[in-house]
């Protein structure tokens, strides 16, 4: 199990950027998770908050639609040496989808106990059974992003 609590230089700032984005998401009548994609530089390559409901698309995840806009950017669906910033613990979808890309890191905020594919429920980025895998850091920026969510659904019970 390689998940840790370690943060690395830029993760709060781009956990910021990611919380941003989920906040827009919400805003919008999303689900409000958001997420980064970052180069081994540290080069901001996408952005982007959930939008299944508003384009009608159960693959619209702020993660899967920053995957494809980088890939676009970049040329290659490969994504090798990039870090993911996502406010909320993937779900196996998504978590597939990074391994994919391969994808050197993950960092999330909040944990899914329900659907995490990463550390709650299924550990498919550090399945060493698959063909890739990847660090994972956990909890950065967790009381903000679960409180993003919350909120959230409060208002829509």
């Amino acid at each position: 199990m390689t998940t840790d609590c370690n943060t690395e230089a830029g993760d709060l700032e781009f956990m910021r950027l990611a919380l941003d984005l989920a906040k827009l998401s919400g805003a919008a009548g999303e689900v409000p998770v958001g997420a980064v994609l970052a180069d081994a530089g540290g080069m901001l390559l996408a952005g982007s908050g959930n939008n299944t409901v508003s384009a009608c698309d159960p693959t619209g995840h702020a993660e899967i639609r920053v995957l494809r806009e980088a890939a676009a950017r970049v040329g290659n669906y490969r994504l090798t040496g990039t870090t993911l910033y996502v406010t909320l613990e993937p779900c196996a979808m998504c978590a597939a989808a990074m391994v994919h890309a391969r994808i050197e890191r993950v960092v999330y905020g909040a944990l899914d106990p329900k659907t995490g594919a990463i550390a709650s429920r299924y550990r498919i980025g550090t399945d060493r059974e698959l063909n890739h895998v990847f660090r994972v850091t956990g909890g950065v920026l967790a009381e903000e992003c679960g409180a993003v969510l919350q909120d959230f659904f409060q208002k829509r019970r």
